[in-house]
């Protein structure tokens, strides 16, 4: 894997809505975080060229939205690229991607959500992507970022320390719901939930593997298209999945995984890991299902699980490295990131 290059104070980054326009429709919301970007990370912020375009205008042009991002790749003044928000219509951008203008010229991607399309873009173009939090979201954070994601991003952007270990946030986690149009509540800090900790639900020992995954629901939108990875290519992979904030119900999870072991997916990996799921709704659910798909239909008893973890639709955030190597130990209960994602 192509790994770029990574941030430093001063450099110029880019914000692009691949998917929903929400950033037209929210400028305060997207003002607030691009003053954090810049204040806090001393960034200099700049939009695509359709970046505050309505939404209504981004969903009729996705061929206007692959080109923001191909501009923004060509631009050798951009350092890196950052998602303002996910949605669900990425997918329809995948004509107009140019992976060798990708492979060209390797730049930090950041997003999560509906932006798992474009990390995959960037795997099948060999260049490590970041799926981690957006603009609208982790920066923008109500009354402030949080500690835990300010020095996740710090550590995984600005510095390429090879090995580290990912720890639990363990100062509460949030997913509550303030209307972002109401102007008030972007100063009221949302209610933290208490966290439990990460599950480590089977496996011994230690295994590595290189990361790759995304938003569950979306990885379903990639399959047979040109851009998903084929079964045998997960071989030698930790898997990472989270959920949405649809709050996908047990049954249609459970048949997700399924075909996941009936492809051969799940025979392949090395390792699996999963997100807190969006109000923590189900997490007993899926954590049954994982085990009963994997452990009892599949008979993998010795494949590493990891559940309840701190990436995805809850915040904060770490960030994952796509492309890179991490390890698992499931003895110690300790999840580590071998290798920088950037140089």
């Amino acid at each position: 894997m192509i790994k770029p290059k990574k941030l430093k104070r001063g450099d110029k980054v880019a914000t692009i809505s691949l998917s929903w326009g929400g950033a037209g429709d929210i400028p305060k919301r997207y003002a607030e975080g691009k003053k954090q970007l810049e204040n806090i990370f001393g960034l200099k912020v700049v939009e695509t060229t359709n970046a505050l375009k309505p939404s209504e205008w981004i969903y009729e042009n996705p061929q206007a939205r692959a080109l923001d991002l191909m501009e923004a790749l060509e631009d050798k003044s951009i350092k890196a690229i950052i998602s303002n928000i996910g949605g669900e219509d990425s997918i329809r951008t995948l004509p107009f991607i140019d992976l060798e203008l990708i492979r060209s010229n390797p730049k930090i991607f950041l997003g999560f959500s509906d932006s798992t399309v474009t990390h995959f873009c960037f795997y099948k173009a060999g260049v490590t992507s970041f799926y981690g939090t957006s603009t609208l979201v982790g920066f923008a954070e109500n009354g402030g970022m949080h500690q835990y994601q300010v020095s996740d991003i710090k550590r995984t952007l600005f510095s390429s320390k090879k090995i580290y270990e990912i720890k639990p946030n363990l100062n509460g986690w949030t997913s509550e719901r303030l209307e972002w149009k109401d102007d008030k509540n972007q100063f009221i800090k949302r209610k933290l939930e208490k966290s439990k900790g990460w599950r480590f639900l089977q496996g011994t020992g230690k295994v590595k593997g290189v990361l790759l995954g995304g938003c569950l629901e979306v990885m379903e939108f990639m399959k047979d298209t040109d851009f998903w990875v084929k079964p045998a290519d997960w071989k030698e992979k930790i898997m990472f999945i989270e959920t949405s904030e649809a709050k996908m119900t047990p049954v249609n999870f459970k048949w997700i995984m399924r075909n996941y072991a009936a492809s051969g997916i799940l025979k392949n990996i090395k390792g699996l890991i999963m997100a807190r799921p969006y109000d923590d709704l189900y997490w007993k659910d899926y954590d049954a299902i994982l085990l009963q798909v994997i452990h009892d239909e599949e008979g993998l008893i010795d494949l590493p699980i990891i559940t309840g973890m701190d990436f995805g639709h809850t915040c904060p955030t770490f960030t994952i490295p796509i492309g890179v190597k991490a390890e698992i130990d499931s003895d110690k209960q300790v999840f580590s990131i071998l290798e920088s994602g950037v140089v």
